[in-house]
């Protein structure tokens, strides 16, 4: 059960993607369903029902939800000719097999060589590399300024979450977010050092986390769940 403490938005933010809710006086029980042309969950329900519980009972349907993200567009597998965003801009990968195998990002393209088979997973180790290696300087940058010290920084391909904290200090930080760009991996950075010092969705959390990631917090979250599913998306399939 979720705790009364919980705010609205908190609970909303939990949400992979957007949603709208409706209150009818007809409806008899909920009812959700991803418009996949808009990108928004629609949630329909009692008249009665208050807007708390229906997030609520939005968020217990999320395997629900990443089915429908993960089948309203297709894969993005990593491919010669692919284009993959990297911090936010777009570049084709470029295979050849006599480069070296090792990834380089050079003018937009990502350049790979060595056994066809073996590109994908190349490419992933260099993104996961890289996304260790900022993500990391993000943390410590953002842990400095707010007087914290976290216990470990891994990353990692959680479902559902891109950042965590845990209340022994560990952060734990999506890989993909090296895919977005650099506002909104450094915003969800800040929001998991501020939890560091609180761990809730308080009054004090969030002008912490405005602190240390300044203007533009819900500038940064409305575009990760914009791009989020295609985010999940690059380098399946």
């Amino acid at each position: 059960m979720w705790s009364t403490a919980s705010s609205e938005a908190s609970l909303e933010e939990s949400l992979p993607v957007a949603i709208e809710i409706r209150r009818l006086r007809s409806a008899r029980r909920l009812r959700l369903r991803f418009d996949e042309a808009a990108g928004v969950l629609k949630l329909t329900c009692p008249w009665r029902t208050s807007r708390r519980a229906a997030l609520a009972w939005a968020l217990d349907q999320r395997d629900w939800i990443e089915t429908q993200l993960a089948r309203a567009q297709p894969a993005e597998p990593f491919a010669p000719d692919a284009s993959i965003p990297i911090e936010g801009r777009d570049a084709r990968i470029v295979w050849r097999e006599d480069w070296p195998r090792t990834p380089t990002l050079v003018d937009g393209e990502l350049r790979c060589g060595g056994p066809l088979a073996a590109m994908p997973r190349r490419v992933e180790s260099f993104l996961k590399r890289r996304a260790r290696d900022t993500m990391s300087s993000d943390i410590a940058e953002f842990a400095a300024a707010a007087g914290a010290t976290p216990r470990s920084v891994t990353t990692g391909d959680a479902a559902t979450r891109w950042g965590s904290c845990s209340s022994q200090g560990r952060i734990r930080m999506s890989w993909r977010l090296i895919l977005a760009p650099a506002e909104v991996r450094r915003y969800v950075a800040a929001h998991e050092v501020a939890h560091l010092v609180h761990l809730n969705h308080g009054p004090e959390f969030k002008a912490l986390e405005a602190r240390l990631f300044g203007t533009g917090v819900s500038h940064a979250k409305a575009a990760l769940r914009r791009i989020g599913p295609r985010l999940r998306r690059v380098g399946r399939g």
